[in-house]
């Protein structure tokens, strides 16, 4: 494994082909089937140039992970913060999430595959919760603020509704692996109002004039 301090731009964009090249083989073939050397013959290189980059699965595993995190980051987070009412955040929240998989569905279906089969040596899951947990806190705080405002009504728990929402969209990629025509714009237009109508507040707050 080279350190990344010591790096060259060739270096770099070797690991972002392999690493771009891992997602799209776990996706077409399944995590288990995703072996290093599948991997390397869809770059065109050899098994041995993939372990001069990366120490073993597990580490190109975790860089595929900050990977397609880092993407829908970067997918989402102008989405929803171009809005500035509860209502439109959560929609934007919603629609931009299942964007993302409608846009980058080997991304999201390599993820699904990660979180479902890949384990440590004892056997635990090697994917780390503490993604799904963060995004979920994430959530939960933009519906609490909403609450406050009297945008969203006040009588539901923030944690719960978060878990649904989330819980909501993470059934997403297991279909869309099952499934590759799947309408996902007709799913996120549906799970964005559905989520708006269990969310509003019937009488929200009016200012005193």
């Amino acid at each position: 494994m080279i350190g990344q301090k010591e790096r060259t731009f060739i270096e770099t964009a070797r690991r972002a082909q392999i690493v771009a090249a891992a997602i799209e083989t776990i996706a077409e073939v399944g995590y288990t089937q995703a072996s290093m050397a599948r991997i390397a013959e869809r770059v065109g290189i050899t098994k041995g140039v993939v372990a001069y980059h990366f120490d073993g699965k597990a580490e190109l595993i975790r860089e595929i992970v900050a990977e397609v995190v880092g993407e829908s980051e970067g997918y989402m987070g102008p989405r929803v913060v171009a809005h500035s009412t509860g209502a439109d955040r959560l929609r934007a929240y919603i629609e931009s999430n299942l964007g993302f998989m409608s846009e980058y569905r080997s991304h999201v279906i390599a993820i699904a595959e990660i979180a479902r089969n890949a384990r440590r040596a004892d056997g635990s899951s090697s994917f780390d919760p503490a993604i799904l947990d963060a995004a979920s806190r994430g959530l939960a705080q933009l519906l609490a603020s909403y609450q406050g405002t009297g945008e969203f009504r006040a009588d539901f728990d923030p944690v719960v509704m978060a878990g649904a929402i989330r819980a909501a969209i993470d059934a997403v990629p297991r279909a869309l692996a099952r499934d590759p025509s799947l309408d996902v714009e007709h799913q996120a237009r549906e799970l964005a109002t559905l989520f708006d109508l269990a969310t509003r507040n019937p009488r929200p707050r009016t200012r005193a004039r």
